[in-house]
């Protein structure tokens, strides 16, 4: 490392980056000239306002925020703040070979995925989805295309069998702050070279959208238990309700299911049916009991809760 702090541009959004963001701004090896984020964005049903987390935590930290509506608009600006290095992390942009060229350093991206596996946007909840028994943190050098740059480092981490997406976020967004910095340091020192990625091993998977986490009851139960765990928080795993007997809307969101699944083959594909009292839904394999569930524009709740005021669910198939 040089004598002299690495002149440093963050370019990120979300909560992921925050962890990461805090340690480097207390290491005294590097000096962060500018943070870039995206734009402030109405969240909610009232629209309201909001800064993405990375702001926050810049503002909090008295760190230069820009916020183009396009990175590419800013190119000129970041040539001006000569920076020796940029990291990358979630931002929402491809970052183009103009930026890509200005530090001597080259841009580092952290992603959460053993790359080449899951390149893109839905990587963490990629890992469940398909059942892995384990995923990591990626550092690479970033190139032009999405995910595809040289790898500098890689750390991996063993999923727990009720991992949702939300869980492993976290996980990964610690770990990936803690492996940073080290392997920043060892890269600049010369201690890593970078490894290019096997294209014959990457897969993609997109960013999610709403309709993404409907539940296709044809699945076997494995599959699905995967599908709600996978689909926590975001788009949230959700079925529809055709029979309007019930004093709820037509959506209904599955919070949580046991994750083993029930021996039971006799119904149809995505009808409910009690099971000891419990609250179970017939797959294309076997069965699941449901634990916890919210109706659209109520709370969540127990399977319980929601027995005791809407009975005649039990039967009703689930579309």
């Amino acid at each position: 490392m040089s004598n002299q702090p690495i002149k440093t541009i963050f370019i990120g959004t979300p909560d992921f980056g925050v962890p990461a963001l805090e340690k480097l701004a207390a290491d005294s090896d590097f000096e962060i000239v500018a943070v870039i984020t995206q734009p402030d964005k109405k969240v909610g049903r009232k629209q309201i306002l909001t800064p993405p987390p990375i702001k926050v935590l810049s503002k909090n930290l008295g760190l230069k925020i820009i916020q183009p509506e396009k990175i590419k608009e800013i190119v000129k600006e970041i040539k001006d703040l000569k920076p020796d290095l940029i990291i990358t992390i979630a931002y929402g942009q491809i970052i183009p070979q103009a930026i890509l060229d200005i530090p001597k350093y080259g841009c580092i991206n952290v992603h959460g995925s053993l790359l080449p596996k899951y390149r893109g946007a839905a990587c963490i909840a990629a890992a469940i989805l398909n059942g892995d028994e384990e995923t990591g943190i990626t550092i690479m050098k970033m190139d032009a295309s999405l995910d595809t740059g040289p790898i500098l480092s890689q750390t991996k981490i063993k999923l727990a069998p009720t991992e949702t997406a939300g869980t492993l976020f976290e996980k990964l967004s610690k770990l990936g702050a803690d492996f940073l910095l080290p392997t920043i340091k060892d890269y600049i020192s010369g201690k890593i070279k970078p490894t290019a990625q096997d294209n014959s091993q990457a897969s993609y998977i997109k960013e999610f959208k709403k309709e993404d986490g409907m539940i296709d009851w044809q699945k076997n139960a494995i599959e699905i238990e995967r599908f709600v765990r996978a689909m926590n928080p975001w788009p949230g795993a959700y079925t529809k309700i055709t029979n309007y007997k019930l004093q709820i809307t037509n959506i209904l969101k599955i919070i949580k299911v046991e994750q083993t699944p029930i021996d039971i083959n006799k119904y149809k594909a995505g009808e409910i049916f009690l099971y000891e009292n419990k609250l179970a839904v017939q797959c294309g394999q076997d069965a699941l009991i449901i634990t916890k569930l919210q109706p659209e524009g109520k709370r969540e709740m127990t399977s319980e809760e929601f027995l005791r005021g809407h009975k005649e669910i039990v039967n009703i198939i689930l579309k």
